[in-house]
This record gives structure tokens, sequence and C-alpha cells, in this order.
């Protein structure tokens, strides 16, 4: 590896973090800890780091300390492990100081983790980013040795995509014009989704759609070795025909051997797993005391509603449901469940003692009484004490026999805090 390749990837890092534009993010990084930041491809992670960068720089820490490296650079593509100290060899042969390290993709090279558990072993301070969730795997911990706080970076949520366009929220915003302005937004934000990149695209869809597919090349068949593509890709239009059904790896196995597709059951697991460590689905377990229904049946999400929104016809339902989703699973995590067992509630979460149903209009009666009615027969089985049905405009507040409901239109639920558990 050629050092004055590493010279000028350094300065040229230092010059950008201090000119760069960026919306600031509802993130805080500790200044006395080290990092390991993953999430889908595109999601913010390296503006997330020149987000700190300028923290670090107004709270007085110098630019020529910033040691600044992506390796999606095309210069360094093919470095190794073993040569990773030449980065650093070289950042002190140029100042002789102690740089704050920031790493960007560095799951691209194979045994990263001792380089970075050696980073820190030395007292270093280190913030790595990556698009795999593969880094916050069991055996990659152990190596780091608890060194790192391991944290998911999402796409914009829709407080931040308000941010973005320059709406500050009053207080009283949902009784002025600022309601309208948050419902005017929304819209583009429910079908496009939170990649912050695509704000200012004209032609989303196509943006989105070669977003997707460097994630599919890039990060599952390449990264996995997969020659079976075509069942991967029908395996992933499944997924966003089916968002709201559970689903189990024999049924998606079936669906596939339907539409011709000779593929085992193993291999259905595998594709699925690489889905997730990509950050392009993410799945949630059923509340239930049966381990075998627990683990067995699945609802399966997309990280984000415009790339789900790729594969659907009259996507409304799903894209809501999908976007609640999102929103419970970055708060609670694996956390997070469905119920069904005679009747079917869309989510629920034990920590917060809350249960939610979404629909995307309760105008016809029928409707609205079958998705009242689960809320209902759930808590006559486990009391919640906060019970929500989630459409896209409509308000109220239910009271039942058996517990209160909240009706509450989607745009003003994303601006509301999620209690924690």
């Amino acid at each position: 590896m050629d050092k004055n390749i590493i010279k000028d990837i350094i300065i040229r890092q230092q010059e950008l973090v201090t000119t760069i534009p960026f919306v600031e993010r509802e993130y805080e990084l500790e200044d006395n800890a080290n990092y390991v930041l993953v999430g889908l491809r595109r999601a913010g992670k390296t503006y997330l780091l020149y987000q700190h960068i300028h923290h670090l720089l107004h709270s007085g820490v110098k630019k020529e300390q910033i040691l600044f490296v992506n390796f999606e650079d095309e210069r360094i593509n093919n470095i190794t492990v073993g040569e990773l100290h030449l980065i650093l060899e070289t950042y002190q042969d140029m100042f002789g100081l102690q740089p704050v390290i920031f790493l960007d993709e560095l799951q691209n090279i194979d045994g990263w983790e001792h380089f970075a558990r050696r980073l820190a072993d030395e007292k270093y301070r280190v913030y790595i980013t990556g698009s795999n969730a593969h880094m916050l795997s069991r055996d990659i911990a152990s190596t780091l040795g608890g060194r790192y706080l391991m944290r998911e970076v999402f796409p914009f949520s829709f407080s931040e995509y308000l941010h973005y366009n320059g709406l500050k929220l009053s207080k009283n915003w949902q009784f002025g014009k600022q309601r309208g302005d948050v419902r005017r937004l929304f819209d583009a934000y429910f079908y496009y989704g939170g990649l912050s990149e695509s704000f200012s695209i004209k032609d989303k869809r196509n943006y989105l759609t070669g977003l997707y597919q460097k994630i599919l090349l890039s990060d599952i068949v390449v990264r996995n070795g997969i020659r079976n593509e075509r069942s991967l890709n029908l395996l992933v239009k499944r997924l966003a025909d089916s968002v709201l059904q559970p689903s189990s790896i024999n049924r998606l196995q079936n669906i596939l051997s339907g539409a011709g597709q000779k593929i085992t059951r193993e291999k259905v697991d595998d594709f699925l797993d690489y889905l997730h460590d990509a950050y392009v689905t993410f799945y949630i377990a059923n509340f239930t005391n049966e381990d075998g229904e627990r683990e067995g049946t699945k609802k399966r999400y997309f990280y984000d509603n415009g790339i789900l929104n790729l594969f659907l016809y009259q996507p409304e339902t799903k894209l809501l449901e999908n976007l609640v989703a999102i929103k419970l699973y970055e708060t609670y995590g694996d956390r997070l469940f469905f119920y069904r067992r005679n009747i079917e509630v869309d989510f629920v979460i034990p920590d917060a003692n809350t249960a939610v149903q979404v629909c995307y209009k309760v105008s016809e009666p029928q409707t609205f009484e079958r998705e009242i009615s689960a809320l209902v027969s759930l808590n006559g089985y486990k009391k919640f004490e906060r019970n929500i049905l989630i459409t896209l405009d409509e308000e109220n507040s239910i009271e039942r026999e058996t517990c209160k409901i909240e009706v509450l239109p989607i745009w003003k639920w994303l601006l509301s805090p999620q209690p924690l558990p």
C-alpha cells in the first residue's frame, strides 16, 4: 500500500469534514466512548460521523487531529487487515499527534475487529461505520471485548425529515398552520422513505431503484457468493407483497417453488439472514409462550418505505403498517412483537405495556369494528395500559368494556415520543 495515497486521503478528508454541509440528526455520541455504527447503506452513518466531528472541532479538537478514512475509496479497496497499521503510521509521520480516528465502511476488510480492538487498547478514540449487521454479531462483540458501544443508525425519522425541510414545530403545532404543513410533507415521506440523499432528487424512484440494486449486488450477492440471484429477487418481492402477514420459512419456500424456483428451506433461511444483515428487512416474533409459534412464524418488514414501495402496487395499506413497524423497531428492537392466536394484533410492546393496531382507513363500520375488536379481545387475555389504533388521518378516543383505545393519525403519532422500556 502506497503511503502517498494514504496521505492524500487524510488531507482531503480533513479539508472535506470542515466544509461539508449536513442536517443535524437526533443522535448523540458520547465524547469518551468508542462506537461501531451500523445500518442500511445511505441511511446517514457517514454524515453522523461528520456531525460528531463538527462537535469535536467546536469543543477544541484541531482539524489536524481528525483521521478519517473511507474504505469504499477505490484507491484502498484492496487493503488487507495486515496493512491497516500503515494508516496510523502514515498519520504519525505527517502530524505526530494523537488522532481521533474515523473508519467508514470498515466491514469491507476481513478481520477488521482485531485492528479495532488494538486501537481501543492503545487508548485511541475510534468511530467505525458499516453496512452489515454481522458487525454486531456475538463473535465480533466478543473480540471487541466491550471496548465499543454498538449503535444502529436508521433512515431519517419523520421529525428529522421535517427538520430537513426547515419546519420547526411549535408547542401547539397540531392546532394551527403547521398542522397542514406537517400533513403536506408527510406524503412524500410516506411513499419515498427517509433516505436523505433522495430528498432533493426529483426522480426519487429511479434513485431508490439504483440504491437497492447496489445493496443487492454489493452487500448481499457478492459478499455472500450467491449464484441463484433470481430466487433472491423473487424472495424480496414476495416479502414485500406479504408485509402485513406472518409467514414461516416453509411457506416462503413453497411460494418460491410454486414460481418455478428450486430452493431448499436452508437456502431460504440463508437469504433471509443476508437481507437482515444488509438492513433491507427486519422481523418480529409472535407474542406467545409457545416457542414453536414464537420462532416459526414471523412478520417481516423493510427498513425504509421507499425501498419497500419499489415492489408494491396500490401500496398504501402496507406502507402504513411498515412505517409504524420501523418506528417501533427503532425504539424497542427485539422487544417488539405481534400477537396472533384466534385474533391478530399488529404490534405488542410488553415493556411499554402497549398494544398497537394499524388500519389505513376506518371509514367503513365493518373494518373499524374488526380492528377495535382485536384490541378488545387482546385485553381480555392480557390487560394493556395503552391501546392505540393508528390510521392515515382519523383521530378519536373510544371506550370499550376492557380498554380505552386511542385512534391517532400516523403523522401525529410519529411525532410523539415513544415511552422507553
